[in-house]
């Protein structure tokens, strides 16, 4: 029998895969073989094949294997519809960079409570509302996600909380979050990453944010719906769940810095830059699907509707 490829995870970890994501060590190499013959019976799919990557979406799937091979098709399929939202090839693209300098997204290096979800921590506004769009936005965060996919262990097996400081947030900001762009990346979230959002802390909302709010909400599941908290300026609700000793130094924690996490992700994108290059080569093509093909309206909806998505 061929020998995985395959980081091995610490006793915590293995412990928590077992208990929590119904991970059978023993059935991983028939598992992940399974799910590679399948992409490979697909005439409309060219996907990843190594053994990381589809243990990312067995993962994210809880090792249901039908759940996995949606997602896998759901992932390509929407990177190939909407390409300047979710597939990054060039780690080099200079609004890339330039977002990621901005310090809108890291990721602390303490998962929550030593071993638990990894801390995603997001400053909205801390770019040009008139230089950038949401779909750069969408972008950049789409691009960190393929790394995680590959990397970290904590985030596929307890999922990610994100931190999101609003404080920076104009109407301008705001108003770049438009509908349609929400929903491609709902869906996206939601349908297509094997990466689960556990919570997320909206932390130093102005006024204006409740429109947004009440705009954004809707567009979950109600699951997910129970997992979006607004904090206002009142922090001490935030440390309720997130201690502070977990945030960055910044703001008073111990979980690193924005600074150091920028350069980390920085060296990252460098270290990637090849398997960045290699996503020109992935995708869909609906005139091979079998059976129907994709229905993108009733996906996203139509004439502003949006289909509830009930997803773990």
């Amino acid at each position: 029998m061929l020998k995985l490829s395959i980081r091995t995870l610490n006793p915590q970890l293995q412990q928590a895969a077992i208990k929590e994501l119904h991970e059978v060590p023993e059935r991983l190499t028939a598992d992940i073989a399974a799910l590679r013959i399948w992409i490979q019976q697909q005439p409309h799919l060219r996907a990843r094949e190594d053994d990381q990557f589809l243990l990312a979406f067995l993962r994210g799937c809880k090792f249901s294997l039908e759940k996995a091979k949606h997602k896998i098709d759901r992932f390509y399929t929407l990177r190939t519809k909407y390409p300047e939202f979710f597939s990054v090839t060039n780690v080099h693209d200079h609004k890339l960079r330039e977002l990621i300098n901005s310090g809108i997204i890291v990721y602390l290096p303490t998962p929550l409570n030593e071993v638990g979800p990894r801390i995603a921590f997001i400053r909205s506004g801390c770019y040009p509302a008139d230089k950038f769009t949401m779909q750069d936005i969408a972008h950049v965060m789409e691009g960190i996600q393929d790394i995680l996919l590959l990397e970290d262990d904590y985030a596929l097996i307890f999922g990610i909380v994100s931190v999101i400081d609003v404080k920076k947030a104009s109407t301008a900001h705001l108003m770049q979050m438009t509908p349609a762009g929400l929903k491609k990346m709902i869906v996206f979230s939601e349908e297509a990453l094997p990466l689960r959002a556990k919570a997320a802390h909206f932390t130093n909302t102005p006024s204006s944010f409740e429109t947004f709010f009440n705009l954004l909400k809707p567009m979950f599941s109600k699951k997910h719906q129970q997992r979006l908290s607004v904090h206002g300026n009142k922090l001490d609700s935030l440390y309720e769940h997130i201690p502070l000793k977990y945030l960055p130094k910044e703001y008073g924690g111990e979980n690193g810095s924005i600074e150091e996490g920028i350069a980390e992700l920085n060296k990252k994108l460098d270290d990637y830059r090849d398997f960045f290059k290699a996503n020109a080569q992935y995708g869909t093509d609906e005139k091979l699907r079998p059976g129907k093909p994709i229905d993108f309206d009733n996906l996203f909806g139509m004439e502003g509707s949006f289909r509830k998505l009930e997803v773990d």
